[in-house]
């Protein structure tokens, strides 16, 4: 799937989900447009179909936490976004990225619930023995990893490990900014009935030397969120993002070749998970 034609900017990346332009001749614009796809992405590999509505869904979503999270972050005035990407696209600045992925996990899941099982530890970190899949953390704990080049895996690494790829100050300010926002996240998160289970954050430098919170925030596609009123009766593992899809895929699917076409029940389901999300948060 190519990234659209936007009338005055210039198309310079794409990820498995998101393009990003610049305005058209200003190779060193300040300002840069990111727009969400509904593509989506299982297993290191873009699936077909798309989701749709979901680049409007997941923008939605990071522009309303964006507004209720007092830290500097990468927007600049939306009014000039393109008619035809708006209810998908902000406007950011162009900031010098770190390159980690700053993880903060207040719950055991996922890779951190495989990791616990053979070494009651996470990334390194020691943890109480006797815990379940999807247990509460006795405390959030943030465990880094290093962004990988474009089609390689994201690489866990431990806190001394950043110290020496962007220094002492930046990854304890990075470490901070991290735990402050989930933990305010997380609140917010429990008044609309939902928890957080855990995200990932991204930070860069503006060129006055400010750390911004940028990329996508608390989405469905960079973080983990539960029905708390599910997660107390006992149900474990239904997220609002694309766990169906992963789900779907691992039982039709052995991992070599082209990944197979998603049914339109997976494609529908996904949706209504992503659009209840928002709607919990935003009432939209």
């Amino acid at each position: 799937m190519s990234a659209p034609e936007i009338a005055g900017w210039e198309h310079v990346y794409s990820g498995k989900v998101r393009d990003l332009y610049r305005p058209e001749g200003q190779s060193e614009s300040d300002v840069l447009l990111v727009v969400a796809s509904d593509r989506v992405s299982a297993f290191d590999h873009v699936l077909e179909p798309g989701i749709p509505g979901k680049g409007e869904l997941l923008t939605a979503l990071s522009r309303w936490w964006f507004e209720h999270l007092p830290v500097p972050n990468q927007l600049v005035d939306p009014q000039q976004l393109p008619e035809s990407v708006g209810r998908r696209s902000m406007l950011v600045r162009s900031l010098d990225m770190f390159p980690i992925e700053c993880v903060v996990r207040g719950y055991l899941s996922g890779s951190g619930w495989a990791e616990y099982q053979q070494t009651q530890s996470v990334c390194g970190i020691e943890l109480p023995s006797g815990l379940e899949s999807g247990d509460r953390l006795p405390e959030p704990i943030f465990t880094p990893a290093f962004k990988a080049p474009m089609g390689e895996h994201d690489e866990n690494i431990s806190f001394e490990r950043m110290i020496e790829l962007v220094g002492a100050e930046a990854a304890s300010d990075l470490r901070v900014l991290s735990l402050e926002i989930f933990g305010r996240a997380s609140t917010i998160a429990e008044s609309k009935g939902v928890i957080l289970a855990d995200t990932k954050f991204e930070f860069g430098r503006d060129t006055d030397g400010v750390i911004r919170l940028a990329d996508e925030v608390l989405t469905s596609d960079s973080s983990r969120y539960w029905d708390e009123e599910a997660w107390v009766a006992g149900v474990r593992g239904q997220s609002f993002d694309k766990q169906i899809v992963r789900d779907w895929l691992s039982a039709h699917w052995d991992g070599s070749g082209t990944p197979p076409t998603l049914p339109a029940e997976i494609v529908e389901r996904t949706s209504a998970r992503y659009a209840e999300l928002l709607d919990r948060f935003t009432g939209a």
